[in-house]
């Protein structure tokens, strides 16, 4: 099977760099996987994608040696059994509020007897190798998502979660399950609560021998976050780096 390349570059201390696709059009994964990404996370939640689309954003990566990911819509073994047979190499899980719910993600990324995934890898094992069913353990990679107030109150044992690789950070849920709408909304958190917040996260993590997340909104606080320790971190989407270049062209001729 083919190696996890996140796995490779965790072994030697370093930070992965993800980015997401929010658009439902395989040319588009295509571009954003020659850009150099270490990995990138097809979102089903919010993006322009279904769990029938992702396969063929997956394909459109398949040429680099870029890491397949999917973001599901919720902690539902249907969906996270689809994308993973789909070919993705980890599935990041939204609203993972408590212990229960994580162990939940991980055993429907897990065949018997360490989960409950039923086996029918009807892509992964063309494009991740033929032997898939005995190496898809050890090379899959779960991620639950913190972002409620509930997640914060459960951290510690939502950690400890055997099985688990990663948390990973929603900051714009997180703030304001945690705040409100006393705060803007969206990402690269400047508030001092929110940066504790985040802090906690990543020490409750890295304590529980967990890899951790988070999601940025710029490569400036990306790299902020990768001196802050994350193991790795996402830098906006497709459809932002489509919208961010073509309003910098069009501000650029108005002028």
């Amino acid at each position: 099977m083919r190696p996890n390349a996140i796995r490779a570059i965790w072994a030697q201390g370093g930070c992965a760099l993800n980015s997401f696709l929010a658009i439902g059009a395989p040319f588009a994964a295509e571009v954003m996987a020659a850009q150099g990404f270490d990995a990138l996370t097809v979102d089903i939640q919010h993006g322009m994608v279904d769990a029938m689309q992702a396969v063929a954003l997956f394909q459109g990566m398949q040429g680099q040696p870029v890491m397949p990911l999917a973001r599901v819509p919720a902690n539902d073994p249907a969906v996270i059994g689809k994308v993973l047979d789909g070919g993705a190499y980890g599935v990041i899980c939204p609203l993972v509020n408590t212990a229960a719910d994580a162990a939940r993600l991980v055993a429907a990324c897990r065949y018997p007897p360490l989960g409950n995934r039923s086996f029918g890898p009807a892509r992964a094992i063309y494009s991740a190798g033929a032997d898939y069913g005995a190496a898809a353990e050890s090379r899959i990679l779960t991620f639950a998502m913190i972002e409620t107030a509930e997640a914060m109150a459960n951290l510690e044992p939502i950690a400890a979660t055997e099985g688990l690789d990663a948390l990973y950070i929603g900051p714009a849920d997180l703030a304001l399950s945690l705040t409100g709408r006393r705060y803007r909304l969206g990402f690269d958190r400047e508030e001092p609560e929110m940066i504790a917040a985040i802090h906690r996260i990543r020490d409750a993590g890295h304590a529980a021998g967990k890899r951790v997340a988070l999601h940025c909104g710029s490569a400036e606080y990306a790299r902020r976050a990768r001196d802050w320790g994350f193991d790795m971190v996402t830098i906006a989407s497709d459809s932002r780096f489509m919208a961010q270049a073509a309003g910098q062209a069009v501000a650029c001729f108005r002028q």
